[in-house]
């Protein structure tokens, strides 16, 4: 994650938007937290309810109680990092736990958060990591014609990230129902690409870093796969 936030300019963020998948609870929609503020060993990130409001009032998104909120990892670990990057600086917190949406529902929500990333004040992180390759994660899909596993898994994560970086949520879609890559933030990604399609801005996004936590060789391994990527307007 560092890769990513060491390009992060903090003077210039008002609001930090955090979007990440929801691994224990089951929802079709994105949800909010009912907690008035998120605590880190550093500090205190202050939840936005203006914002918050706003959202509620169109109806469409779910409660996460608070039990549910803190056994939601893919949130709470980009905290401390959101902290140190922000310091001492004002800002508020959005956290938003994307459910199993449709496609549909990607691209609704997508429409709704559009006009915040408009907003240069904004900063937008997506949670999510990529493959979870080994019998464990029931995913052993291999590509023979690469090579070792790892360089299989290593291909089909950068096939998924070239599509992420051509900013093409149907792509995307195509990707994932071809491949099933066991990639845990493909939602959260999925609302942001459908986000660029109804920004008023252009942005482009970049892949920074990629790496395994193992290089996996036989069928009785696995690993999991990580990626850094930057998004700026243009």
């Amino acid at each position: 994650m560092a890769y990513a936030y060491s390009h992060i300019q903090p003077d210039r963020v008002q609001r930090v938007f955090l979007l990440g998948p929801s691994h224990h609870k089951y929802t079709r929609k994105c949800v909010l937290s009912l907690a008035q503020e998120y605590g880190t060993p550093l500090s205190k990130l202050p939840i936005d309810q203006a914002v918050y409001a706003d959202l509620r009032a169109t109806g469409v998104f779910d409660y996460m109680d608070l039990d549910e909120d803190e056994a939601e990892h893919s949130l709470e670990l980009h905290t401390p990092y959101i902290a140190k990057i922000m310091g001492s600086r004002q800002f508020t917190f959005v956290p938003i736990m994307v459910g199993s949406l449709s496609f549909e529902g990607e691209a609704r929500y997508g429409r709704l958060l559009a006009k915040y990333l408009s907003d240069p004040g904004n900063l937008f992180i997506i949670s999510s990591d990529f493959c979870h390759w080994g019998r464990r994660f029931q995913y052993t899909f291999t590509n023979n014609a690469q090579g070792p596993i790892w360089k299989s898994i290593q291909w089909l994560d950068e096939l998924g990230m070239n599509i992420i970086e051509q900013r093409d949520p149907a792509a995307f879609a195509e990707y994932l129902q071809k491949y099933h890559n066991t990639i845990c933030g493909r939602h959260p990604i999925a609302v942001l690409l459908q986000m660029l399609q109804h920004c008023q801005e252009n942005f482009s996004i970049e892949f920074k870093h990629y790496d395994q936590s193992s290089k996996a060789i036989s069928s009785s391994d696995s690993s999991v796969s990580y990626a850094a990527a930057v998004m700026v307007a243009i």
